[in-house]
C-alpha cells in the first residue's frame, strides 16, 4: 500500500499552494494538515520537528520529511514522473527548464512576493500599505517582465512547449497579483498575458483556488 502524503500548511500560503497545485497536476491523493498560522502552530512543535524555520509548508511521506515548496515540488515531479502531466523534461532540455525554474525563484518572486504583502496581505490584515515599496517593486517587476515578454515570444512556456514546473511555481504569486492593479503590468505585454491566461486556467489549479472558497 502506498504511503499516505501530507502537507501542513495553510491555504492562503504561496508556497503551500505551489506544493498543492503540483500534487493536483499529479493526480495525487494527499492530505492537508492546516496549520494556524494566526495563533503561532508553525513557529512550535510539533511542526518545528518537520521544518525547524517554522515556515509552510512541511511535508511527509512515511518517514520522509520535506520542506521549501521548490524541493517538494521537484520530488514529486520527478518521484511520479509517469503520473500525470509530465512537469518535468529528460536530457538537455532539462537544464533550460531549471534555469527558468531558478529565474522565478530568484528574480520574480522575491518582487511579486513584496508586491503581494503590500496589496493584498498587509490589507487582510489591517496593516497600511507601503506605496514607495509598492512603486519600487513594480518598477522591478516591470523589468523581469520584459525578459519574460521576449522569452515567452519564443516559446510557449518559459520552459519550452509542454508546461512544466517553471510556470508551475508562479501561480500562486500571479493568481495574488492578478486581483491588483499589478495586473496591468501582465497585461500590457501580448506573451506574458496569454501565458498567464493559459497557466491560470488549468483545472489543477483552479482545485487550489477552491480551496479558499
Amino acid at each position: 500500500m502506498a504511503e499516505i502524503i501530507k502537507v501542513h500548511g495553510s491555504t492562503l500560503s504561496t508556497a503551500a499552494q505551489r506544493v498543492f497545485a503540483c500534487l493536483y497536476e499529479k493526480e495525487l491523493e494527499f492530505e492537508f494538515i492546516p496549520v494556524n498560522m494566526a495563533v503561532g502552530e508553525h513557529k512550535k512543535e510539533p511542526f518545528l520537528a518537520l521544518n525547524p524555520f517554522g515556515q509552510v509548508p512541511a511535508f511527509e511521506q512515511g518517514d520522509l520529511k520535506l520542506f521549501e515548496s521548490r524541493a517538494i515540488t521537484q520530488y514529486i515531479a520527478h518521484g511520479y514522473a509517469d503520473k500525470g502531466t509530465p512537469l518535468v523534461i529528460p536530457g538537455k532540455q532539462m537544464a533550460t527548464l531549471s534555469v527558468w525554474m531558478e529565474v522565478e525563484a530568484h528574480q520574480f518572486d522575491p518582487v511579486a512576493s513584496k508586491l503581494n504583502w503590500e496589496l493584498v496581505f498587509k490589507p487582510m490584515f489591517g496593516i497600511p500599505t507601503d506605496n514607495a515599496a509598492v512603486e519600487e517593486n513594480e518598477a522591478k517587476l516591470g523589468k523581469v517582465l520584459d525578459v519574460y515578454e521576449s522569452r515567452l515570444a519564443q516559446s510557449k512556456y518559459l520552459g519550452g512547449d509542454i508546461f512544466t514546473l517553471a510556470d508551475l511555481h508562479h501561480l500562486p504569486n500571479i493568481s495574488c497579483a492578478m486581483r491588483t492593479h499589478v495586473k496591468k503590468l501582465f497585461d500590457s505585454r501580448p506573451h506574458v498575458s496569454a501565458w498567464v491566461a493559459d497557466i491560470t486556467s488549468r483545472p489543477a489549479w483552479s482545485k487550489v483556488v477552491a480551496m479558499n472558497k
